[in-house]
């Protein structure tokens, strides 16, 4: 079991820095598109963003239902950012510790 609980770590480390940078794609692509700076009537614009949008609304919209609402900022995108970043090391030591 020992060497397979180190493979399964750094899985869940290489899913959570994936998971992340796509998060940071899905934030800069929303703000890109609520200031109108890209169009969303653009094809390539319309798939990654709907893609990212399908893929992180199931995540956001518990923690949007809990945080209060300040002035039209949504911060459940940080809040799930900063989960994957101080979460993952707990839990790929967990896993390790398995070995």
């Amino acid at each position: 079991m020992g060497e397979y609980a180190y493979l399964l770590a750094n899985l869940v480390g290489g899913l959570a820095g994936l998971i992340s940078f796509l998060l940071l794609v899905y934030i800069v692509f929303s703000l890109l598109i609520s200031f109108n700076v890209i169009n969303t009537y653009n094809q390539f614009v319309s798939v990654i963003y709907g893609s990212l949008y399908k893929l992180f609304e199931p995540m956001l919209r518990p923690i949007r239902d809990v945080l209060p609402d300040v002035g039209g900022l949504d911060l459940s995108p940080i809040v799930i950012w900063f989960l994957l970043q101080y979460g993952t090391p707990f839990i790929t030591t967990a896993i390790r510790g398995l070995a």
